[in-house]
C-alpha cells in the first residue's frame, strides 16, 4: 500500500518539481503549478461523502480532462472520489490505502503531464524510457 513517501518521491522524480506546504499539508508543484497535494477533506466534502468518506486525507491529483475525470470515477469507485468543491475541474481524489502503487506512479506522473508547460513535458516525454 503506497504512502504519502511513495507520493513524494514520485513526483520529486519528475522535472522541476517543488514540494511545499500548505495549512500543514504537502503538495507538489512544477513551475509554481500544482499538480498532487494532500487535501483534507472539509466538512461539506464529509457531509456529501457521508459512509464512503475515507479515514484519512486523499491524494488531491489533476487528470488530463473532465472525460478521464469521470472514467475514473466510474471504473474504480472504491479508490477515486470527488466531491462539489471540484465540480467542472479535472481533479480527482484517490485514496492512497486503496491504489495500486503502478497506479499511483500513472496518477502522478499524468497529473504533472496535466500541468506542466507543454515545451517542458514534450522534452520530459521525448527523453522518457518507453516503460513509462
Amino acid at each position: 500500500m503506497p504512502g504519502w513517501e511513495d507520493v513524494r518521491a514520485l513526483a520529486l522524480d519528475l522535472p522541476e518539481v517543488g514540494e511545499r506546504t500548505s495549512r500543514g499539508h504537502p503538495e507538489w508543484r512544477v513551475r509554481d503549478r500544482l499538480f498532487v497535494w494532500e487535501r483534507p477533506l472539509r466538512r461539506a466534502d464529509l457531509t456529501h461523502l457521508g459512509d464512503r468518506a475515507p479515514d484519512a486525507p486523499p491524494l488531491g491529483a489533476w487528470v488530463p480532462d473532465l472525460g478521464a475525470k469521470e472514467a475514473l470515477l466510474t471504473d474504480d469507485p472504491d479508490t477515486y472520489l470527488t466531491t462539489p468543491h471540484f465540480d467542472g475541474h479535472p481533479i480527482v481524489l484517490a485514496q492512497l490505502d486503496r491504489i495500486d502503487p503502478g497506479e499511483l506512479t500513472e496518477l502522478v506522473t499524468e497529473a504533472w503531464l496535466a500541468r506542466a508547460p507543454r515545451r517542458l513535458a514534450r522534452a520530459w516525454l521525448d527523453d522518457a524510457p518507453p516503460a513509462r
